[in-house]
C-alpha cells in the first residue's frame, strides 16, 4: 500500500511517495507553488508531481491553512479568497483518481512525529510558522497559533516567517524563534516540543531539553497516520 504524501506550502509543493511502513521509496520531489496559487493551477501542479512517482493507491495533503472534511476555510499564505470553501479532498479525488484526505500541514506533520505521551506542541518554520497540538497521541487540530500576537502587535508568524529570516539573519531570527518557545512553554507546559519545517536548519543556538527537530521525511509519515483503520 504506497501512499502519496503531498506538502503544500506557500513557496513550494513537495510530494513523496511512502511505502505501508512509512519509508520513503522515492527522493522527495519539490516545485515552486504557483503564484497566484489558484486552487486550478495548484491541483494540476499536484497531478503532475503525482504522475512521476511510483504508484500509489491514495494519496494524504497537508495543506496551510484551517481544512474541515476535506474542506479548506483559509489559507493565509496562499491567498484566504482563493481558497474558501474549496472541496480539496473533492478536487484532487477526482484528478488523481485515487482517495485523498487533508488536513492542516502542521497536523499531519505532527502525526509523524508525535510520541503519544503527554503534551505535544508541533512547530513548523517555513514560508509561515504552522502549529499543532496533541494530548496523549490525539490531535487538537487546526491550532493556527502562529497568528497569535506575540509581541508589539506582531504575530508569532509576523516575526519568524521565511521573508524575516531573510531581512534580519539567522542569528536575530533564531533569537525570536527561542524567545516564542520561550512564551509558548508556560502556555501549553507541554512535554515536547516538536520543531519541523525547512528553516530549522538555520537555527545558530542549541535547542533545550525538551524540544526536538525532525525532518520533513520524518513529518511526512504522517501522511499514513491519516489512513489508520481503513
Amino acid at each position: 500500500m504506497t501512499t502519496l504524501a503531498v506538502d503544500i506550502g506557500g513557496g513550494t509543493v513537495k510530494v513523496l511517495a511512502l511505502d505501508d511502513q512509512g519509508a520513503p521509496v522515492t527522493e522527495t520531489l519539490s516545485r515552486p507553488t504557483p503564484a497566484p496559487a489558484e486552487p486550478d493551477a495548484l491541483f494540476t501542479l499536484i497531478h503532475d508531481m503525482a504522475d512521476t512517482l511510483p504508484p500509489h493507491r491514495r494519496a494524504s495533503v497537508g495543506f496551510p491553512g484551517v481544512v474541515n472534511s476535506g474542506v479548506a476555510h483559509n489559507a493565509p499564505n496562499l491567498g484566504n479568497e482563493l481558497w474558501r470553501g474549496v472541496r480539496i479532498n473533492e478536487r484532487l479525488t477526482g484528478l488523481l483518481q485515487r482517495p485523498v484526505r487533508t488536513v492542516n500541514d502542521a497536523d499531519l506533520q505532527g502525526l509523524g512525529v508525535v510520541r503519544g505521551q503527554g503534551v505535544e506542541l508541533v512547530l513548523t518554520l517555513g514560508t509561515g510558522m504552522g502549529t499543532a497540538l496533541f494530548t496523549d497521541g490525539a490531535l487538537v487540530p487546526n491550532l493556527e497559533l502562529g497568528h497569535h500576537p506575540l509581541r508589539d502587535g506582531q504575530t508569532y508568524e509576523n516575526l519568524v516567517r521565511d521573508s524575516e529570516l531573510k531581512r534580519i539573519g539567522p542569528a536575530e531570527w533564531t533569537a525570536r524563534v527561542l524567545d516564542a518557545i520561550e512564551q509558548l512553554e508556560p502556555i501549553f507546559n507541554y512535554d515536547t516540543l516538536h520543531l519541523g519545517g525547512g528553516n530549522v536548519r538555520h537555527l545558530r543556538a542549541q535547542l533545550p531539553d525538551s524540544v526536538s527537530s525532525f525532518s520533513l521525511a520524518e513529518g511526512l509519515r504522517g501522511a499514513l497516520k491519516l489512513w489508520d483503520g481503513v
